[in-house]
């Protein structure tokens, strides 16, 4: 009876297409997040950049700051 019980979960598949999809996903989650992480430097550096060229457009670059 146990013997019988066991080759059966053994030789069940049905999960497995599941599980699969599942590990796809999730290195895919991976990868989206991974790529994001690494763009975000060059991203908040980029609108620095930007703001820094607005502000000596509108402020003239040898107007001095407030601080």
């Amino acid at each position: 009876m146990i013997s019988t019980v066991m080759k059966d979960l053994v030789e069940d598949q049905s999960g497995a297409t599941a599980i699969e999809y599942g590990l796809i996903a999730a290195l895919i989650a991976i990868a989206i997040i991974g790529s994001v992480a690494a763009m975000a430097g060059e991203t908040i550096e980029l609108w620095g950049n930007t703001e820094r060229s607005v502000t000596d457009v509108t402020d003239g670059p040898d107007t001095p700051q407030a601080d």
